[in-house]
């Protein structure tokens, strides 16, 4: 099957009554979490900006004698936003901190979150997709939970590290771009074809479909996680993502066991 069939497949599967039904508990349960974690944060940020004080202190020699002048002031509340927004500069720097990285955290974290709610989804929907097309590939399967939830710890820290490592980059436009979107589309990349493959294949099979074709699944999880950098998008695209993978893992698997 072409890429294109497989393709056209995938939308045709993902427009059907059951599959647009899965797709609408990712985009729910996450407008929760993301609801309760905007106030839990935006309760922390009050906090933490409720009282600033600012000191300084200056020297100067005046006849060989010296004499110290200190300036200490305290903001309370909303002062320290209006002691911000008082000047041009200022205003302007706080305003593009503020939506700059709002925004990148925001699609992050609802990336990772996704990423998270899809993965207790994906058996759902790959039985679904078995039922439809591939009644004779079964569904083997070579994972548990404890090891899913290692392997999920496991990504997380190799993401923490290398966002840490990448710090460099950030800096060097252009490259900064790469630098910033490389840590979570690992964890993306990682955790998407592991929930697809531990479901259909067994350890040998999802081995060899690493290896023979590392490169088109790298691309397609590319092509996804482009998608997924539009806000809020992969809330409602995270189910075609894994009908989309599915099929091809289903197609390697069935010319596999073909071939044994």
């Amino acid at each position: 099957m072409s890429e294109k069939e497989i393709l056209l497949k995938s939308i045709k599967d993902f427009l059907t009554p059951k599959m647009l039904k899965y797709s609408i508990l990712p985009f729910m349960v996450s407008l929760v979490v993301l609801y309760i974690v905007f106030f839990i944060i935006a309760g922390m940020g009050v906090e933490q900006l409720g009282t600033l004080s600012v000191e300084s202190s200056q020297t100067t020699v005046e006849g060989g004698v010296p004499h110290t002048e200190s300036f200490s002031a305290s903001f309370v509340g909303s002062s320290i936003g209006k002691f911000l927004m008082h000047y041009a500069i200022t205003s302007w720097l706080v305003t593009f901190f503020i939506y700059t990285v709002g925004t990148f955290l925001a699609i992050y974290f609802s990336i990772f979150l996704a990423v998270i709610i899809i993965g207790f989804l994906t058996p759902f929907v790959l039985k679904e997709l078995q039922r439809r097309s591939y009644n004779d590939v079964s569904m083997i399967g070579h994972s548990n939970l404890l090891y899913a939830i290692f392997l999920a710890l496991k990504s997380v820290l190799i993401m923490i590290l290398l966002f840490i490592l990448l710090i460099p980059f950030y800096f060097i436009p252009f490259l900064n771009i790469i630098a910033l979107n490389l840590p979570m589309y690992y964890f993306f990349h990682k955790m998407l074809t592991f929930d697809i493959a531990s479901s259909i294949c067994t350890k040998e099979e999802a081995r060899e479909i690493a290896y023979f074709r590392a490169n088109n699944l790298r691309t397609k999880t590319a092509l996804l996680y482009l998608i997924s950098l539009v806000p809020f998008a992969i809330f409602f695209a995270a189910i075609f993502f894994v009908i989309y993978l599915g099929h091809t893992y289903f197609l390697a698997t069935r010319e596999i066991r073909e071939r044994a």
